[in-house]
């Protein structure tokens, strides 16, 4: 019999290989057929495993993002990127930047373990009250928030590719 160990641990420069490829995998996943096709490559090639090597150094800078990995085995499975709330106009105080999960690593509750690492170590830094920004036409993203319990805050628009995508700012105290 063979045990799967399922880990949450802080990101380290070895991840960016794994961390890069999930990334691909998740975002062809959530926009593809969703967003403009040269866009969505364009901002998938620009996350390659240089950009996640300098992501994992700055989060070991004090005050920087930090980010989480989950790890499937000795496998990159996950990863959640958050810090302060970058938008001062909204109360919040902590933001989670980005949530992303394979596809094979998705609808078995690692997500939610993710996400609720983060929020702790927010909380930690008495930055508890959290938001994260979700493209509307993401409705598996804007679902998997509201069952975590998250409340629509506000909306606004982001421009990607040349069109104008609406999106949703869920809160959690």
């Amino acid at each position: 019999m063979r045990e799967l160990v399922i880990s949450i641990r802080r990101a380290r420069l070895s991840d960016a290989e794994g961390l890069s490829i999930v990334h691909d995998a998740a975002w062809r996943e959530a926009y593809q057929g969703v967003l403009p096709g040269v866009a969505l490559e364009r901002m998938i090639a620009r996350r390659g495993p240089d950009w996640w090597r300098q992501s994992a150094t700055r989060g070991q800078e004090p005050g920087s993002r930090q980010m989480l990995v989950l790890e499937v085995g000795d496998q990159v499975g996950g990863y959640v990127i958050y810090g302060p709330n970058r938008m001062l106009s909204l109360p919040q105080r902590g933001e989670i930047d980005a949530l992303y999960l394979d596809p094979v690593c998705q609808g078995l509750g690692l997500g939610r373990r993710l996400f609720r690492a983060a929020r702790r170590d927010l909380s930690g830094r008495s930055l508890g009250s959290t938001v994260i920004w979700c493209l509307d036409a993401n409705t598996r993203g804007s679902q998997f928030y509201a069952g975590l319990g998250g409340v629509l805050h506000t909306r606004a628009g982001f421009r990607i590719g040349g069109v104008d995508f609406p999106a949703s700012a869920w809160a959690f105290s």
